[in-house]
């Protein structure tokens, strides 16, 4: 509890180096959201204050906060939040917690302008992207919608977005995941704002697009002069991106200070905690001749795909993994990392006979495996198990957690009477970190570290001896991360179980992996002992993977 009695001046640390008004300077932000049980105090008299041409991180884990923050500076909430009366937020010297909801409108988008984590829930999917851009400019300037068209294209070119022209006419379904956040920069910096948020900005994309982003942010603030706040749970790009840290947890901010100071000194426990949670450590030794588990030769996965019009269509062959070999021993974590579009999932799914092969041999335990049927599969499916990347679109949202658990053992076969499979599931749920009494429970009441963990339980409640990771930490906070990293390490030494760890973040696969092997493109580009691979990366794809992931800068 004395974490909680700590008090946190409202003033930053280096004000006397900061002459001038802030242009953001919030006081006692208090909100509060009412639900079906009471309230819940979302954010509890928080302050902080950002300068001009500066970038403030605000960081955090899911939950404490951080995002409500940045939405009670844009006027954003919902109709069931409550704004403390103490509250104050002044932009430029006026707060903007008084205006009118007219005035506040005109700030919103203007003045101050947001980046949402996903763009494809911020974008219109039935406009074309210049139609959103001009429209953006058009609401707060009285101009022709010509001159607003020109101005589109420009701030596309600006955020460096390749063939602008024939972008202004196409729909966000048909833009990358980086290029749709380029967009919504585009968007956010129509009308040059003074004050741009940055919320979670890339945490859906990959470390190079990261990358890339991130510089294009920073660039465009140094040639507009806009102040940024950053939010995130990402540490290398704070530590690389921001002048001053805020740290907050359950609505609080813990500690803030100037970067330097703050990584160099952590004051507070939550702040060290979260230092300290990047993941970190090697993959325990392998076993002196441990026997291949699983290999794959000249594995190869096309698809067909078909351009041209309905009366005159073409054909084309689409090689998603392109002929390639794999063998991944027992006990070992073999980690599969790339971009996005790489191949990597679908390589790990043909191995596992989720989806058909062109040509190839895969084998399991010595075992050929390729030209098997259905019915021939399932025997070894209790062997060879899956964690996939999202738990809760995995997770079946009607079935308890004790019917989710318990079907996969009644399908197999495993457990002979009720209590026997209700023992194997309770012993499932505790050897991943979970209590044994939430098997009525649903999994929405759970969260998403939560869900992972009983997805891992699910996994080997079947008792495998193979599991396919597929980006199983991507969308979890770092001390989550590290959580899921020790338990699957645990698990491992305890039960002897070999893993295909596919991911693209770097520093989750320095962690866990005994080797790994980078794709793009279909390929395998290098492949070695994590340590070697990632200290010392062969080819210019690596190298520019190493660097976006331990650097940011690419």
């Amino acid at each position: 509890m004395a974490e909680e009695h700590v008090i946190v001046p409202t003033e930053r640390l280096d004000r006397k180096q900061k002459p001038g008004r802030p242009v953001i300077d919030a006081r006692n932000v208090a909100v509060s959201f009412k639900v079906e049980d009471g309230t819940v105090e979302a954010v509890k008299g928080v302050s902080f204050q950002l300068h001009r041409g500066e970038t403030v991180a605000i960081v955090g884990e899911s939950g404490s906060g951080k995002s409500v923050t940045a939405r009670t500076i844009m006027g954003l909430l919902t109709k069931r939040a409550t704004v403390s009366d103490r509250a104050s937020i002044a932009y430029n010297g006026r707060d903007v917690l008084k205006f009118s909801t007219r005035e506040r409108r005109s700030l919103r988008g203007d003045r101050i302008s947001m980046i949402f984590q996903e763009p494809m829930s911020s974008l219109n999917p039935i406009y074309m992207v210049g139609s959103q851009i001009v429209e953006a400019i058009r609401a707060h300037k009285r101009v022709k919608r010509r001159d607003a068209e020109a101005r589109a294209l420009e701030l596309l070119k600006q955020v460096h977005i390749p063939d602008p022209e024939s972008r202004l006419r196409q729909y966000p379904h048909q833009l990358s995941g980086g290029q749709r956040q380029r967009v919504m920069i585009a968007m956010a910096l129509a009308n040059s704002p003074d004050v741009l948020i940055a919320d979670e900005p890339t945490t859906a994309l990959d470390v190079t697009v990261q990358a890339q982003i991130l510089n294009l942010i920073r660039e465009l603030q140094q040639r507009l002069g806009m102040a940024v706040i950053l939010i995130t749970h990402d540490l290398t790009v704070v530590r690389q991106f921001s002048d001053y840290v805020y740290v907050m947890q359950h609505g609080v901010v813990r500690e803030h200070n100037t970067t330097e100071a703050l990584f160099k000194e952590p004051k507070h426990p939550y702040t060290q905690r979260l230092l300290a949670s990047e993941p970190r450590g090697s993959a325990n030794p392998l076993p002196a001749k441990s026997p291949v588990i699983l290999e794959g030769r000249g594995v190869r996965v096309s698809f067909t795909l078909k351009k041209g019009g309905f009366f005159n269509p073409e054909m084309h062959e689409l090689v998603a993994v392109n002929d390639l070999d794999i063998h991944l021993r027992k006990h070992e974590t073999l980690g599969l990392v790339g971009e996005s579009g790489s191949g990597k999932t679908t390589f790990g799914q043909a191995l596992l006979r989720l989806i058909n092969t062109r040509k190839g041999e895969v084998s399991f335990d010595g075992e050929p495996i390729q030209n098997k049927t259905r019915s021939e599969m399932r025997p070894l499916r209790a062997r060879m198990q899956i964690v996939f990347q999202d738990p809760f679109s995995s997770l079946n949202p009607r079935m308890s957690i004790g019917q989710i658990i318990g079907e996969g053992l009644v399908v197999n076969g495993l457990g002979t009477t009720k209590g026997e499979r209700q023992d194997r599931i309770k012993e499932a749920l505790v050897s991943a970190g979970m209590p044994e009494n939430i098997l009525s429970r649903f999994p929405h009441e759970f969260s998403g570290g939560q869900r992972q963990r009983i997805a891992i339980a699910r996994a080997i409640a079947l008792e495998p001896e193979f599991i396919l990771l597929d980006e199983p930490t991507s969308a979890l906070d770092l001390s989550i991360q590290a959580q899921i990293i020790d338990l699957l390490r645990r698990l491992q030494d305890e039960r002897g179980l070999s893993y295909l760890f596919i991911s693209h973040d770097l520093k989750v696969v320095r962690a866990l992996c005994h080797r790994v092997m980078v794709m793009q493109h279909g390929n395998i580009v290098e492949q070695g002992p994590v340590s070697e691979v990632l200290s010392k990366p062969k080819t210019e794809y690596t190298q520019r993977l190493v660097r976006a992931a331990f650097q940011v800068a690419a």
